[in-house]
């Protein structure tokens, strides 16, 4: 089946929104997720966030949400916030070509790395990494406040 990957635009939020709620549901964490589609609209409309879907069937079933932000050691990076494909639809090369495309969108923005998290319990995400010659770092500690 083809797979197209796009950009995303404000029509495909609420299936966005479903694929992070489908992949906080998989981390065990859907109590947390509190963002609402309202929050996700506010926010794409000010461009605070990016994102390229997957689409098979005319039916998105996977994205990448990134956004911009710096590093100071390296220079401009783009942050993939979350990469979700949804599970009926995995194992399809959807992934791959999904994560080359936000790649390539790193390239074509100027940046020289791109960074995420991966919980250290994901074995299938890690080795998705590791095959495209990721560097999993273990030694940096995430602080975060919630406000």
């Amino acid at each position: 089946m083809q797979i197209n990957i796009r950009p995303g635009t404000a029509e495909d939020l609420p299936a966005i929104h479903n694929l992070v709620l489908e992949l906080a549901e998989y981390e065990k964490a859907a109590h947390e997720f509190t963002a609402t589609l309202e929050d996700y609209q506010r926010d794409f409309r000010e461009g605070v966030f990016e994102v390229l879907v997957a689409e098979q069937e005319e039916a998105v079933v996977g994205m990448a949400l990134y956004y911009m932000t710096y590093s100071t050691w390296k220079g401009k990076m783009l942050y993939l916030e979350d990469f979700v494909i949804q599970a009926a639809y995995r194992r399809r090369g959807i992934g791959e070509a999904l994560f080359d495309a936000f790649l390539e969108t790193a390239k074509d923005k100027g940046c020289r790395l791109v960074k995420w998290q991966v919980l250290d319990w994901n074995e299938p995400a890690i080795n998705f990494y590791r095959k495209k010659a990721a560097t999993i770092e273990q030694e940096w500690w995430n602080g975060k406040i919630f406000l």
